[in-house]
């Protein structure tokens, strides 16, 4: 049990709907991704270590090669820029293994539907592949129009645009919602959309880093989250 689990607090009252983000939330697949940027970006001149890229989550494409180009060199990224450095990545992704359904994952889902809440994703990926996989692996959960994804809104997480238009499609306000995430620029996004959100840290992060941004809750694992949502929904 986390440190922030002990605290408890209530979650909304009349919760209507849960958004999930994906990547290291609903599949394991964060250790691939940040293996291949730190090696396409380390091969291309720039600064990032594997803790950097799990710093940087959520972000898209341009955000994150914008952070790094003004880090390293001091100057703004470019469109052709990003799509070299982007396509290299995914090129590199392709060599690893296809990631698991995160273990828990589909014990959550579950859990939530059972309580009555609707089921959307708000993440920031924008590669077909990685999103045909939430139809093949986990068939029935999710239609598109409960994906929100990198290819649907302008600006990417730490704004808050992805889970307010995640409201927007669900059809509920900020206290009728929870967000899931991983990440603590996630977490950022959720906050600054006025929503309750729990944190799950799967990846290499202290639960500090997602404490700092405002989690109102921290579980060790998926498997932990489903275990507690009957008594967080009471």
């Amino acid at each position: 049990m986390s440190s922030a689990q002990s605290v408890s607090p209530a979650l909304p009252t009349g919760l209507k709907a849960v958004l999930f983000d994906m990547d290291g939330v609903l599949f394991d697949s964060m250790p691939a991704h940040a293996a291949s940027w730190a090696k396409i970006c380390t091969e291309c001149g720039l600064q990032m270590s594997v803790r950097d890229v799990y710093l940087n989550e959520g972000r898209t494409a341009e955000s994150t090669i914008e952070v790094l180009t003004q880090r390293t060199w001091g100057r703004s990224t470019n469109p052709e820029e990003v799509d070299r450095i982007y396509a290299l990545k995914c090129e590199e992704f392709k060599n690893y293994p296809e990631a698991d359904v995160m273990p828990g994952a589909t014990d959550v889902l579950d859990a939530v539907l059972r309580t009555g809440q609707q089921i959307y994703i708000v993440t920031g990926s924008a590669q077909d592949s990685l999103l045909d996989r939430i139809y093949t692996h986990l068939p029935g959960y999710f239609e598109r129009q409960r994906v929100i994804c990198g290819k649907d809104y302008q600006h990417g997480k730490p704004d808050p645009e992805p889970y307010l238009m995640g409201l927007q499609r669900a059809g509920v306000s900020a206290d009728q919602a929870v967000v899931v995430e991983n990440a603590p620029l996630g977490v950022r996004a959720a906050k600054a959309a006025g929503i309750f959100t729990i944190a799950v840290n799967t990846g290499i992060l202290d639960d500090a880093d997602l404490l700092a941004e405002g989690a109102d809750l921290v579980f060790p694992s998926m498997e932990a989250l489903a275990e507690a949502w009957p008594t967080l929904c009471r």
